[in-house]
Formats: structure tokens, sequence, C-alpha cells
């Protein structure tokens, strides 16, 4: 089977993301903590291994600025079926490399039994109730990070 997809293709994948839900995902997971969680996708080709893509997204969307170095991005390859969960210093030293890979396992399982939007919107949901653990909401809660869905190669 072929990688190469045409643009008509491309469209398709990403027309399979509902914005709305997942930004609503977004919300209802930040309405739980003071962090912030982001999600982009792209349906570019790419050299760089996954990882190394999603922090380029995540120092290029300036998720490393946030106050207290607790952000998470969710970065899917649609092209390759690839993703992706980093968080910055402050979040990934209370919960390490075993809980990234839960997430992704359990987004990827649930992407296939449902749909990408059911799987992203489980992978915010985890993430944000973890988040709460350590980073719990504030009476001054700013948000800090758009909660838009962004898309693209960086």
């Amino acid at each position: 089977m072929s990688l190469k997809l045409t643009w008509f293709q491309k469209f398709s994948l990403a027309r399979q993301i509902d914005a709305n839900e997942v930004i609503a995902a977004i919300e209802e997971a930040e309405s739980q903590t003071s962090a912030e969680i982001r999600v982009h996708f792209t349906t570019c080709k790419s050299k760089l291994n996954i990882l190394d893509d999603a922090k380029a997204v995540f120092e290029h969307l300036k998720m490393h600025e946030t106050e207290n170095r607790n952000a998470v991005l969710i970065f899917l390859r649609l092209r390759t079926r690839e993703i992706a969960i980093i968080g910055d210093q402050g979040i990934h030293t209370h919960v390490g490399d075993s809980f990234w890979l839960a997430v992704k396992d359990e987004a990827i399982h649930t992407i296939r039994e449902h749909t990408i939007t059911e799987g992203i919107r489980k992978a915010v949901l985890l993430v944000g109730k973890q988040l709460s653990r350590f980073f719990p909401p504030s009476d001054e809660n700013p948000n800090e990070l758009s909660n838009e869905l962004t898309s693209g190669k960086i």
C-alpha cells in the first residue's frame, strides 16, 4: 500500500477531526487544572521522528513559556497514523514517560474502536485529569494558550 496521498485524501483525513468536539474537550479538561493542553495535527511528510516533530511544534507554539511549565501537546501525524504526547518539564517530572505512553495507547485504542475525534477527546480528558492532581485550578487561572486546534507543518 502506498502512503502517497492526493490532496483530497489529505483533506479527508483532516476532515475526520471535529474541531468543535476537540476544543470542547480541551476546555473541559482545562477547567479542572491550571495547566494548558493543545492539539496539533499534520498530514505533511517529515524526515524527523514523531517526538522531534512534536518538540518542534511545542516550541513553535511557545508552549514552553507557560508560567508553571505545565503545558501538554497532543501531536498527530495523520498520514502515518502516529501520535506523540509530550509535556513540559513542570508536568513531566510528576508523571514521566509511562503516563504519556499509557495516554497514547488509550488514544490509539479509542481511535481504532471509534473515531479520530473520540480518541483525541479521550486523550485530552485523561491528560486533564492527571494534570488536575498536580496543577489544580486557581482563582487566577488564566488561559495562557489558545484552545484552538492547530494544524500543518511547522
